[in-house]
């Protein structure tokens, strides 16, 4: 025994050092506001994506039938030969995320050990909830369970019957549940742990710094990852502000009691909200726009409360619990439709389904990075089963009210209401029957969508202007107008496309554009696994299974029942971390402190000092200001952008 000892003492246990002098399963984590970056406005990334984008505006407005043309073209084409990638990212995504959620995985913290959540429970249950609602609620909520009632899909039930009536929520909650906020997870996920555990920039490429290396990531690729993350933006969120304007188009001729809602109109519509965008961008009033924001939250639960007491109450209570019970039941043959089931099932996967998927994951970029932000500190367990569920669950309620108000009153034959009526009229025509509000209501209706219409505008031009500006936090002014009006324009493209069909022209734009990023989402679920596998907490877990397996094994062996574990150093081959290179690049590279070029420098945590004299004076890691200047020391956080509303 002695001489195992003399024999393990005289090792040599010298080995190169780690970046500050850190073990890489005892490294704390690195947050984007510990680096030393300099934000400036990438002109490849802004040069390729607005030039695209500003040229779609153009030939759409010069020659919008050869646009349509071609997107009718290409939708066919992405919903036929595409339609599987879609279901496919939608299933892989939901299954992997929950996975991860249950895994050991799950214990990681988008954030430094130790770091406390920055929003409380509530606030961040609340803002979630805000992310879930808005001019879906008032456009799909009423709309969508009542087509499917009417029209149900191939295959499924006779329509106008119960078992057509439970069936249209099932597929309604299908479309709006978990898979839906599961794609919005695993980009929300993947950017904050890249941020705020990783030390990297707030953007979709640093999700790949590990998976594509450093010198792709920083390069091209990368930045082509981003513009595929601007241009799904840009066209997601442009869809839902033709949607906003669609239904306020329709509120106002039936206010006024004017016919249906010409381009024109539809035209001023945008023009007016995206004026009042402009105003609020460039005036500093963001704060004014959040606040008004959160009191839209507060009139849309107003509305639902408004309908659940003047509408069909009981009716409603039992029919809310019986949706949901009939959604995860049929969850199984909903994931399994396809081009097999035969064409009519295509034709309403491409109109439907498919779109969903693609709408999702075109704002996949802008709710990711919203969710991102405000999750910092939680854990991967609570941030995934949280998104995942938390909002899943109110849409679930909110959808339950507005279709089953528009379906009972559809059944009793209610004025307004018809076989072939347009879907941004439902609304309208459920206010209409309701008793005691029918005169002020639409005006609340329209307000609630004026609003979602400035601040999602102004949320998804700030997050375009972080992605354009290498992770900015306070993109320029002037970029995030510029990709706000260039937003507003491709809406006004694409609700003049297909003479009239506005809401077919929305859907076309969105599948196609979002293609690309279809296959990055999957790419994120690869590359933030592997990044997973390499943090300090799973490399402590690693280390801990194995120093347990080989203490009770050799116990066992030497002792038999008569053991104890204690540390102690051993022969290198068998320690803890015998199959584990830990100075590897993998495990080392991703916590080296960086200066505004990129490049690792030394860093001393105990003093707060730079190896290359970098210092503000107070010894506190300095918040690096959106042009790349010294900043001053700040203990707050900048605020979010708004929640943004599907």
């Amino acid at each position: 025994m002695r001489r195992t000892e003399d024999a393990l003492s005289s090792l040599d246990y010298r080995v190169p050092k780690y970046p500050h002098d850190t073990h890489p399963a005892l490294v704390p984590g690195i947050s984007i506001d510990e680096q030393r970056r300099r934000y400036s406005v990438s002109r490849f990334v802004l040069a390729l994506a607005g030039t695209l984008t500003v040229a779609f505006v153009v030939w759409g407005v010069a020659s919008p039938d050869t646009v349509a043309t071609a997107a009718q073209a290409a939708y066919d084409w992405a919903t036929t030969s595409l339609g599987w990638m879609f279901n496919l990212v939608a299933v892989v995504v939901l299954v992997a995320l929950l996975g991860i959620a249950l895994s050991p995985y799950g214990k990681i913290p988008l954030g430094k050990e130790g770091e406390k959540p920055e929003f409380g429970t509530f606030s961040w249950t609340a803002m979630l909830f805000a992310a879930g609602l808005g001019v879906a609620v008032l456009f799909w909520g009423p709309a969508e369970p009542l087509t499917y009632f009417i029209t149900p899909p191939p295959l499924t039930n006779e329509a106008e019957t119960v078992d057509a009536l439970h069936y249209a929520f099932a597929q309604t909650y299908f479309h709006w549940g978990f898979h839906a906020w599961a794609i919005y997870a695993v980009i929300g996920g993947a950017v904050g742990y890249a941020a705020y555990r990783r030390g990297r920039p707030l953007l979709v490429s640093s999700v790949f710094r590990t998976l594509f290396g450093a010198r792709a990531t920083d390069g091209v690729a990368g930045k082509l990852v981003d513009i595929f993350a601007i241009v799904a933006t840009l066209f997601g969120t442009a869809a839902a502000l033709g949607i906003a304007a669609l239904q306020i188009g329709a509120g106002v001729s039936i206010v006024s009691g004017g016919g249906p809602a010409t381009n024109t109109v539809l035209v001023a519509i945008i023009a007016v909200l995206t004026a009042c965008f402009v105003v609020s961008a460039v005036s500093g009033v963001a704060r004014g726009i959040r606040h008004l924001s959160n009191a839209n939250i507060l009139l849309t639960l107003g509305m639902l409360l408004v309908v659940v007491v003047l509408g069909p109450t009981l009716f409603l209570l039992n029919l809310v619990p019986s949706a949901i019970m009939e959604y995860l039941g049929s969850l199984f043959d909903l994931m399994g439709r396809s081009l097999s089931w035969g064409a009519e099932t295509q034709t309403f996967q491409s109109t439907w389904t498919v779109y969903y998927w693609a709408w999702w994951i075109s704002w996949a970029p802008f709710v990711g990075i919203f969710i991102a932000r405000i999750s910092r500190g939680r854990t991967i367990r609570q941030f995934l089963l949280g998104t995942i569920f938390i909002p899943s669950a109110l849409i679930f309620v909110a959808y339950g009210v507005m279709g089953g108000t528009a379906i009972s009153m559809y059944r009793e034959g209610a004025p307004g209401f018809s076989d072939d009526m347009a879907a941004p009229q439902v609304l309208f025509a459920m206010i209409d029957n309701l008793p005691l509000v029918a005169g002020w209501l639409p005006y609340v209706a329209m307000a609630i969508l004026a609003v979602f219409f400035i601040t999602a505008a102004d949320s998804a031009s700030i997050v375009m202007g972080m992605l354009s500006t290498r992770g900015s936090q306070s993109p320029p002014r002037p970029l995030v107008v510029f990709w706000g009006l260039v937003m507003a324009g491709i809406a006004v493209v694409m609700l003049t496309l297909g003479e009239g069909l506005a809401l077919q022209g929305l859907q076309q734009l969105v599948i196609v554009t979002a293609v690309p990023f279809a296959l990055v989402l999957l790419l994120a679920v690869v590359a933030w696994f592997r990044e997973l596998r390499t943090d300090p907490i799973a490399l402590r877990q690693h280390y801990t299974r194995s120093a347990l397996e080989n203490a009770v094994t050799d116990g066992i062996e030497r002792y038999g029942d008569d053991f104890a574990v204690q540390v102690g150093r051993t022969e290198r081959d068998r320690g803890a971390g015998a199959d584990v290179d830990s100075h590897s690049a993998q495990y080392t590279e991703w916590y080296q402190r960086r200066d505004e070029d990129g490049e690792p420098v030394g860093y001393d945590f105990a003093t707060g000092e730079w190896a290359d004299g970098y210092h503000d004076g107070s010894g506190e890691p300095l918040r690096p200001s959106p042009d790349g200047a010294p900043a001053e020391t700040s203990g707050e956080a900048a605020p979010p952008p708004a929640a943004p509303r599907p």
